[in-house]
């Protein structure tokens, strides 16, 4: 998704206006259509925090895809946030290598983002439980308590969105749907 800024957009970054913060004014002064999340991602540490700046942008209105605006049927003078999908808004074009190995290293880098200043305990506890972890059924056991963590932190949609990119990561053969 490349994105662009909305009419609204455009107001809030006016000098002498706000109302936003720093990443959010940073996010949408590159948002030019040429730049996706995956550019962004090295403002904010990573393309899932950018994805979920961004997100927010695109719900409050200040962000659009500007793809339908390239195409050759004409798009609304100004489209809805609600009018643009939420899995078009998360999807993740991840072309690397699908194995229970690239799984697991993102099984480990999700526990150090999402436990490890929030739970310092907990997050101990899944790494050593993804260190033990050898098979797939184990590997997946502990994906499944982080989802459930994720889900108490950060709402059931996040969580779905990791649960699909795990899916996406595992080897085409051994993914369960």
């Amino acid at each position: 998704m490349l994105f662009i800024k909305t009419e609204k957009a455009r107001q809030k970054l006016q000098p002498g206006r706000r109302t936003l913060g720093q990443r959010e004014r940073a996010l949408l002064l590159m948002a030019d259509g040429q730049r996706s999340v995956t550019d962004f991602g090295e403002l904010f540490g990573g393309r899932d925090e950018a994805g979920r700046v961004a997100l927010h942008l695109v719900q409050e209105g200040y962000l659009l895809d500007s793809r339908p605006l390239r195409s050759a049927v004409p798009a609304p003078a100004r489209q809805a946030p609600e009018a643009i999908p939420q899995a078009a808004i998360s999807a993740d074009t991840f072309d690397g290598k699908r194995s229970l190995a690239t799984t697991r290293m993102f099984l480990f880098d999700l526990c150090e983002r999402m436990f490890v200043r929030r739970d310092p305990v907990l997050a101990g506890q899944f790494r050593e439980t993804l260190r033990e972890s050898r098979d797939r059924e184990s590997m997946l056991s502990v994906a499944e308590a982080m989802l459930g963590e994720i889900e108490k932190l950060a709402g059931v949609e996040r969580a779905a969105s990791i649960r699909d990119r795990i899916l996406r990561l595992l080897p085409a053969e051994e993914a369960v749907h």
